[in-house]
């Protein structure tokens, strides 16, 4: 027998020199496995939750060893070549070897390896992982992605987190596995054509996570139970949320509120954005502005209205709690330059999310100053965190240095809540987050697609986005309607564009406006909460009469279709299905629903085909196979397996109905 290989309860080993690879079953059907040049392998799960104990099947034998779980089986050559195949004896993920070590396999003279640690100077490595492409695979998830592609096959991503980009490092393929790079080291991903390379930058050890299953949704589930679901979102999350940059005072706020009630529209939530504080890092409202935080607060839950409120991590070298948290420890450090992260408004310091006592301080202080005034939802903005230079390499956290663990703290932000707010007894967390990695989910984080372009360019870049953040594992997921940056109410072509995006927004799994628009407000003030400027007005009576009959039409269908949505947010809570998802999700077995990039499934009854380009007087939609589809906005029935084509004048966006469905719409 080779003595490379050995086992140790349902654990295979492999000792070769320095390296020690572990394969071990982590869930039904799937695996975990991890290397190390190190003397011992590091304990951290990172993404992944402890499975519940299982078996596998271990066989040991001269040339290879095998190990099988379920659907999936690995099979390690004495050379350390390892390939994963499905039940059915088909390969899903071989590991890209050129070299002459197993000179009865494929032999090359490159030298190249499937693992390769490179040393740094003083201990950890550059992390390589290669396998071998194949051209037909299509590749989902992985997270936030500035782009409008959805299929991610032949794409090289950054493994970082930046404002508007989320690193959820979890791939859904077409070929039947689900892959989740469980390392939240800075580094880099090729799907290319000719191989697959994941990087890290710096690590101490190799950590992935495979999965087997016969459908997307299989294998979504799998990846539910490894990393965890949502909460249950709160009925008010269903609703309409009404969101600017940024209301200045709390009279303007409730007048806001009062004038949605006037007008008999549907709303749920209200929010004050940044700059409600006294200094950054302070965590209260400025009293000069928001004098009477209960007051307001209980006036709008008489209008059956939930308040968030933005929080930022960023502390203020002014702010009350500065000194304090410097000297417990409790600031994101630079390894050179000026210790300063951030200089909006202020030179601030970031609070380190990765330190269990800066969470628990920085919760307490939201507890006493927000939370106690009945305050129950949180907007956790500047979630990356966004230096104001991203030199990954130059800072430094309580668990390492970011290079090295830097992905995590978005969700680390994310716990620093949830464990508040679980403590206290609440129940059905759900905080708006502008970052995300692996597991932020299961911390109540609603992800949203950060700071983007106010154009139909950056709408055509969310729609993807939302489908493969929902892939990726973060069911709860929404975009600024209108997008974030720019935009005149009174522009007709802006117009268009909110319209369009709107009637999208309302088909999405949190319905929220927002948005910096122009021309700005000036600030109230030269100090506090005075100090920052407003946007123009958004509301939805403020972009004319035509567009605010549109508004209404599309409120009134969300609010129609909340017991519907409810029924989707169970499903992600239970099982961690994406309320909205490719068409291929539901219609596997149809090929052409695997290359429709233009529309999407709400649920399992509803077909979603927004307007993603201005002018557009009609579209196509294809409808997947086996289903009769009923056009929701003049209920002509179709048989599926076809394009059809439909109009599309301002006030409509494709719908579908599958089958014998009864939707309110």
């Amino acid at each position: 027998m080779n003595d490379v290989f050995s086992k140790q309860g349902s654990c295979l080993i492999r000792e070769y020199d320095s390296e020690k690879l572990w394969i071990e079953p982590w869930g039904e059907n799937s695996l975990r496995v991890r290397s190390t040049f190190h003397a011992e392998m590091e304990p951290q799960d990172w993404a992944l939750l402890e499975p519940e104990e299982g078996t596998a099947e271990i066989t040991i034998g001269e040339e290879k060893a095998v190990i099988q779980n379920g659907k999936i089986r690995a099979e390690l050559t004495s050379a350390g070549k390892l390939t994963f195949y499905n039940q059915k004896n088909e390969i899903l993920l071989e590991e890209y070897v050129r070299n002459r070590k197993n000179i009865k396999a494929f032999c090359s003279a490159l030298k190249i390896d499937a693992r390769e640690f490179q040393p740094h100077l003083g201990g950890d490595y550059q992390l390589t992982l290669r396998f071998e492409s194949n051209p037909e695979e299509k590749l989902y998830g992985m997270g936030q992605y500035q782009q409008p592609i959805l299929d991610l096959k032949n794409c090289t991503l950054e493994l970082a987190q930046r404002n508007s980009q989320a690193t959820v490092p979890f791939a859904l393929s077409s070929l039947g596995y689900g892959f989740l790079w469980n390392n939240p080291a800075v580094g880099q991903v090729t799907f290319g054509k000719n191989i697959t390379e994941w990087k890290a930058e710096s690590t101490k050890q190799l950590d992935y996570w495979i999965t087997a299953g016969d459908t997307p949704a299989e294998i979504e589930e799998a990846y539910a139970k490894a990393t965890g679901t949502v909460p249950m979102m709160p009925d008010y999350g269903m609703g309409f949320w009404q969101c600017k940059l940024r209301y200045q005072t709390q009279e303007e706020l409730l007048e806001v509120a009062r004038e949605y009630k006037r007008r008999e529209l549907p709303i749920s939530v209200i929010v004050i954005d940044y700059f409600h504080w006294p200094k950054q890092g302070d965590w209260r409202f400025d009293k000069d502005y928001w004098p009477d935080p209960e007051a307001m607060v209980t006036e709008l839950k008489d209008m059956g209205i939930e308040l968030m409120v933005s929080i930022w991590p960023t502390v203020d070298k002014q702010s009350e709690n500065y000194e304090e948290m410097l000297r417990k420890g409790y600031l994101t450090r630079t390894d050179r330059g000026i210790r300063i992260n951030h200089d909006f408004l202020g030179n601030t310091l970031y609070f380190d999310a990765t330190h269990p006592g800066a969470r628990e301080y920085v919760w307490n202080k939201a507890k006493h100053n927000y939370y106690d005034y009945e305050i129950k939802t949180f907007w956790l903005d500047e979630a990356e965190p966004e230096y104001n230079v991203y030199d990954f390499d130059n800072f430094r956290y309580h668990i390492g240095p970011n290079l090295q663990v830097g992905n995590i703290y978005p969700a680390m932000y994310s716990k620093a809540f949830y464990d508040g707010m679980t403590a206290e007894g609440q129940e059905n967390v759900v905080n708006l987050v502008r970052c995300a990695w692996a597991g932020s989910q299961r911390y109540g984080a609603l992800v949203w697609s950060g700071d983007i372009d106010s154009s139909f360019a950056s709408l055509r870049n969310q729609f993807a986005i939302g489908l493969n953040m929902g892939l990726a594992g973060i069911p709860w997921w929404t975009t600024d309607i209108g997008g974030f940056h720019g935009g005149n109410p009174d522009d007709p072509a802006f117009r268009e564009c909110m319209v369009r995006w709107f009637q999208y927004g309302a088909f999405c799994p949190v319905f929220r406006l927002h948005g910096d628009r122009e021309p700005h407000q000036e600030p109230l003030g030269t100090s506090g909460g005075g100090l920052c400027p407003s946007g123009a007005d958004n509301e939805v009576w403020s972009y004319g009469e035509e567009a605010y009959k549109i508004f209404k039409k599309y409120m009134g269908i969300r609010e129609r279709l909340r017991p519907y949505i409810t029924e989707l947010m169970e499903a992600a809570h239970a099982k961690g299905t994406p309320p909205m998802r490719p068409l291929f999700y539901d219609f596997p077995q149809d090929q052409e629903a695997w290359n429709v990039e233009d529309a999407y499934m709400f649920g399992p009854d509803l077909l979603v085909a927004p307007i993603l380009y201005e002018g557009t007087a009609r579209r196509t939609v294809y409808l997947p196979q086996g289903e009769t589809w009923k056009d929701a906005n003049n209920g002509n029935v179709y048989e599926g397996g076809q394009r059809i084509t439909c109009e599309t004048p301002l006030d409509t966006m494709p719908l579908f109905v599958r089958g014998d469905a009864e939707l309110p719409l």
